[in-house]
């Protein structure tokens, strides 16, 4: 991600800090710098620029290893060849990114040592002291030392504990200070960091299930507000950390250490296959799912990706090769003739290249790809919200329009700008659930689900009558504006749609009075002679919470979402279809306080996904973790039967869209029994295995999820129902 670079002034401090086993003086010098920002960096390979130095070797220090039929390497010494200054990678920057994810690729064995490990480390640079040579002085004055000890009488076990404190001292000042670095033990997996103020911070996952002798692919997240582990393409355990990453890491003048922290106490004893630095974003989504998750391929070196030579497993220093690499799966290499006719798969692009001896020619390539999803704007509500709706209007620009639910404020209408939503017009509304708009006749209306009745309920307190009202866009005033009220009992939700060049509203009625749930719904038509919405039928239903409308081929479907029969949450959900100037039962499908339908398509596919609230009979407890359902059309059978299941938390609303070749479904988790705030997940589609999920987005009480476009960019809005606000996420594509 792009970021300005910061002016720091500084002034002169000395911070001392323990850290482990040793006190550290870090003095912070007194100039004044401007510190640039690492932008726009590609994933960097740090195993393969260390292997890749000699192709025709390995470094010193380092062996291969064979485990079956999968290359490892295995670090024998803190050699200084498996360590380079980091400005090598991080080209033209003082401050390490402070968004990114760690790939690694790694095999412990069960009788790991309990010792701590470094998979690698970021170290600072060498103290002035030893850069001024002083060092060679202190051993020159080591005999005048030894003189002055045997004139106070200091034994020679005393001596040499001094001195082997000296040497510990002197050995601390020489490998500098921890940065960063990746640490593993027995039981923990260590992140660790230089954090505000120089101390030394942690963030530990447990790695006790590591350490099993098997290969295991881990993805380390870090942003600014939380750190995030996924093992083997697993579902990611996640920290969220009091203080955030910092922002101003210095990484001036330091070095890379692969396999350790620059010395041997701490050398990594396990087998390395694959380590990736990915700033800018979490890589779990490039290399998850895949058909081997515990080796799934970020970038391997081609060293270990080639086709081993079959052998006894262990067998060090192997440079010889049964046959020739013919695909190379990674990072982009360079196409030379020694290359010519081979294959290269890159992971992040999605693509197969062909080395023509030159240049690499594209043979298959994916398009337009979600790479990562980005928090762009916190808008802050008049009251909790419990729909958002967005429209285009021609000649203002991109509308957002809230239900809020708070009579006194009302709802209001937001205009987008290049900084996110502002608000553009106040309109009156009571405890409004939902709103929803349509094009008749080119002019643009919004129609309001009321719930709370409006002012004429203040003077009957016993009426169990709302007023929902359809509003007009007035080009002369550029506003909204009152067109017709309808009458409506605790409306959640419209649905407009146009059948033989008619238009028709459709009203979720939920309940009349208190409990009141199996009252009808109504559908309105258009009347062009009276210029109004007029009832065309009345159909039964049980809590309704949400319409869906869609067409397949000739055929015109209207599916309800009931939610509560009085009883229970288990009640059948009903497909009508359209037949003869009228909706007709097609197919009833048991749900559990469903509240929402969302249909789409993928290729010839029709699919319809429901939004189980939670699971309650009579007395007994609510269930709020359940399975929302994916239903597939069997055009065949001309029905729709259950496709695939997926676990969600008292689940309100489902969202699809796509990103060019790529199809997404977002889930409003609102409530897991204890807790408002939780994940709410976006799944994306993977074909035979359906959809799976791709990134947790931290919600409060997740009401709606609405996907907009705008200016090329594409967006996603959340609006909460126990919160006075809204998020934006700017889904960020390559």
């Amino acid at each position: 991600m792009p970021h300005t670079a910061n002016v720091v002034g500084r002034s002169e401090n000395v911070h001392l800090h323990q850290y482990e086993e040793y006190t550290v003086i870090w003095i912070i010098d007194t100039t004044t710098n401007t510190w640039r920002h690492c932008t726009d960096l590609l994933p960097l390979d740090l195993l393969s620029f260390v292997l890749e130095r000699d192709p025709s070797k390995l470094v010193p220090g380092m062996h291969m290893k064979q485990a079956g039929v999968v290359r490892g390497v295995h670090i024998s010494s803190p050699h200084t060849s498996l360590s380079f200054p980091s400005s090598q990678l991080l080209v033209n920057c003082d401050l390490f990114p402070k968004e990114f994810s760690i790939v690694v690729t790694l095999k412990v064995t069960p009788i790991a040592p309990t010792r701590n490990e470094y998979i690698f480390s970021l170290m600072g640079p060498k103290k002035e002291m030893e850069k001024r040579g002083m060092g060679e002085k202190e051993v020159s004055n080591k005999g005048n030392i030894l003189e002055r000890n045997k004139e106070r009488g200091v034994s020679g076990e005393e001596q040499h504990r001094e001195r082997e404190k000296e040497r510990r001292v002197k050995s601390n000042e020489q490998h500098g200070r921890i940065i960063l670095g990746l640490r593993f033990s027995r039981k923990r997996l260590h992140f660790l960091f230089r954090g505000h103020g120089g101390v030394v911070e942690r963030r530990g996952f447990r790695s006790s299930q590591l350490a099993d002798n098997q290969w295991h692919t881990l993805v380390l997240a870090i942003g600014s507000h939380h750190v995030r582990l996924t093992v083997d393409c697993r579902p990611p355990l996640e920290i969220v950390p009091s203080r955030p990453f910092p922002s101003d890491l210095n990484i001036q003048g330091s070095r890379f250490h692969i396999g350790s922290r620059g010395r041997w106490k701490g050398l990594y004893s396990g087998l390395l296959r694959q380590l990736v630095l990915v700033p800018g974003s979490d890589a779990t989504h490039h290399i998850c799912p895949s058909s081997d998750p515990q080796l799934a391929v970020l970038s391997v070196p081609p060293l270990l990706s080639d086709l081993p030579v079959m052998g006894r497993e262990g067998d060090a220093h192997l440079t010889s090769y049964e046959t020739e690499e013919r695909v190379s799966v990674g990072l982009e290499r360079t196409c030379s003739e020694l290359r010519q006719g081979q294959l290269w798969f890159d992971p992040l692009r999605k693509g197969l290249y062909l080395c023509d001896g030159t240049v690499w020619i594209t043979v298959l390539e994916d398009h337009k790809r979600l790479d990562y999803v980005l928090e762009h704007q916190v808008l802050i509500t008049s009251s909790e919200t419990h729909d958002v709706e967005v429209l285009q209007v021609p000649g203002v620009g991109l509308m957002a329009a809230m239900a809020h639910r708070s009579p006194a404020s009302g709802s209001a209408v937001y205009l987008w700008s290049h900084t996110g939503f502002q608000l553009y017009q106040n309109i009156s509304t009571y405890e409004a659930l939902a709103w929803r708009h349509f094009i008749m006749d080119k002019k643009i209306y919004l129609v309001v689900s009321n719930s709370g009745g409006g002012p004429d309920k203040h003077f009957n307190k016993e009426s169990e009558t709302d007023f929902s009202v359809i509003f007009k866009w007035s080009k002369r005033r550029k506003r909204f504006v009152r067109f017709q009220t309808l009458q409506t009992h605790c409306a959640r939700d419209w649905e407009a749609f146009n059948i033989n060049q008619q238009t028709y509203l459709a009203v979720a009625n939920h309940r009349q009075g208190n409990n009141n749930h199996a009252i009808d719904s109504v559908i309105y038509k258009w009347n062009r002679l009276t210029k109004s919405f007029e009832v065309h039928q009345m159909l039964p239903t049980s809590g309704a919470y949400d319409w869906e409308f869609f067409t397949v081929g000739p055929y015109h479907f209207l599916v309800v979402a009931n939610a509560f029969d009085g009883v229970s949450t288990s009640v059948d959900s009903v497909i009508y279809v359209w037949v003869n100037g009228s909706f007709q039962v097609f197919q009833t499908i048991k749900t559990f306080c469903a509240t929402d339908w969302e249909m789409f398509q993928i290729g010839n596919r029709v699919f319809l996904v429901v939004a189980n609230g939670h699971s309650l009979v009579g007395n007994g407890p609510s269930r709020y973790a359940i399975n929302s359902t994916i239903y597939e059309l069997d055009m065949n059978g001309q029905l729709f039967v259950r496709f695939q299941d997926i676990v969600t938390y008292s689940a309100v609303d489902w969202e699809f869209f796509n990103l060019g070749e790529e199809y997404f479904l977002v889930v409003a988790n609102s409530f897991d029994g204890e807790s408002y705030s939780l994940n709410s997940v976006l799944y994306r589609w993977q074909g035979y295995e359906g959809f799976v999920p791709v990134h947790w987005l931290p919600t409060i009480g997740c009401s709606d999820w609405e996907f907009f476009n705008s200016k090329g960019e594409s967006y996603l809005i959340y609006s909460s129902a126990k919160a006075p606000l809204a998020k934006v996420f700017k889904l960020k594509t390559f």
